[in-house]
């Protein structure tokens, strides 16, 4: 029998209402003779709630006690569907996360080691239908341990390729992956195939629609995924390996905007090997992860400027840890700057056409919109702006690169 899992993000189980309609989507997909495990994030808002609950405990509280409140939400959600489930007849049962996925690293951050997949194995082949909250794990020393913000599409996807499903399909509140962000612009596309290198870069510069960790793990384990809405039955959009056809695609697959960005310069520190070492190694070793960086020499002889971005939620734990180390960085001053944003091209076609990183600054130029910063891979180029021209930036770029939706002749009518 097929063997799928579905994950259904805070927006689907918002409420009783919203579970009973994912409940009727489960049962269907039970009924169509498919072995089905269900991932569930916690009710939208919920996890802000306890995350709050726990500041008011306590400003420096223990990570470990940061887990169990917040990977209360998860379980809540898992419990109240297989009830749901129950009451309309389908086989369902709910596990705990610490039953089946070994996690390690930090706490709040943690990382998937393993999956505990007999007793999934159990349930299916039983017809069971396994509701699993997402998010959290178990760590080695038999603490609960919580994978980060979006973690329950990293849970889904570990939990697929742990029980070798045929797919895994993530259910959000849009029904796919677009161009762009729709609230920015009105005539982004759905696109209907993305390869795994470009979801991959999207999610890491900004698109919300997966989390960076789960396509990764997907890619790796060759897990095919679709991203579906939870609300409406229409086509989603497929993540895969290869697109079928590139034949009318375009170069670019989307433009992505991330505001979750902070800037922090250091000044006439030491210009000799190992500096940003010193720097980027202590805030490695705390889980803070740096995007992009900039290491410029200075007019003083033996002094260089390093700046870099890391998540505006991380600033202050990064200000702390440099603080910390000052000593052996050697900076003169530490300044920080959370009025910035980031704006990234992405497409298979970057790789095969270096001029359309240049049509991206010509197009930012000619809108007056400064570069802070630029970094670069294979299939996207990202630039650092304030954060006040980020929509703007969007917008021109969408534009320029002929990503904007043509529009229906009854929209042009209505015009």
């Amino acid at each position: 029998m097929p063997r799928i899992v579905m994950k259904f993000g805070g927006t689907s189980m918002a409420g009783m209402e919203r579970i009973r309609s994912v409940a009727e989507r489960v049962k269907r997909e039970a009924e169509a003779g498919h072995e089905v495990l269900v991932v569930v994030s916690a009710m939208a808002g919920e996890t802000d709630r306890l995350i709050q609950l726990c500041r008011e405990a306590a400003a420096l509280h223990d990570a470990r006690e940061y887990d169990v409140v917040v990977a209360s939400g998860e379980q809540v959600t898992a419990g109240l569907l297989a009830m749901t489930l129950q009451n309309l007849g389908v086989n369902a049962r709910s596990f705990m996360g610490w039953q089946l996925v070994q996690a390690s690293g930090a706490h709040g951050n943690a990382r998937i080691e393993a999956v505990e997949h007999r007793l999934l194995d159990e349930a299916l082949q039983r017809g069971t239908v396994a509701v699993i909250p997402g998010f959290q794990g178990v760590s080695g020393d038999n603490r609960i341990a919580t994978l980060g913000r979006g973690g329950s599409d990293t849970s889904a996807v570990a939990l697929a390729a742990g029980v070798k499903a045929d797919r895994c399909d993530i259910y959000t509140d849009i029904d796919g992956v677009y161009t762009t962000d729709p609230r920015i612009v009105p005539r982004a596309r759905k696109l209907h195939q993305v390869t795994f290198e470009e979801m991959l870069e999207l999610a890491g510069v900004g698109s919300k629609v997966l989390q960076v960790r789960s396509v990764g793990l997907a890619m790796r384990e060759g897990m095919p995924l679709r991203v579906l809405s939870a609300f409406e039955d229409r086509p989603g959009t497929e993540i895969v390996t290869t697109l079928r056809s590139d034949m009318e695609r375009n170069a670019i697959a989307g433009i992505a905007a991330d505001r979750n960005e902070a800037r922090v310069t250091l000044t006439r520190i030491a210009d000799r090997p190992g500096t940003v070492a010193a720097v980027i190694g202590p805030l490695s070793k705390a889980g803070i992860t740096i995007d992009m960086i900039v290491h410029a020499a200075t007019p003083n002889r033996g002094a260089s400027d390093l700046t870099f971005t890391l998540p505006r939620p991380s600033l202050a734990q990064a200000m702390a840890v440099i603080g910390e180390h000052r000593a052996a960085i050697g900076y003169s001053e530490m300044m920080t700057d959370q009025a910035v944003a980031k704006v990234s091209i992405v497409g298979v076609g970057i790789r095969s056409n270096p001029d359309l990183a240049a049509r991206m600054f010509d197009t930012l130029a000619d809108r007056n919109i400064n570069l802070l910063a630029v970094s670069a891979s294979e299939i996207k180029v990202s630039a650092l702006i304030a954060e006040e021209e980020l929509e703007l930036a969007v917008r021109v770029l969408h534009t320029a690169f002929g990503l904007d939706a043509v529009p229906e002749p009854a929209d042009e009518a209505a015009r």
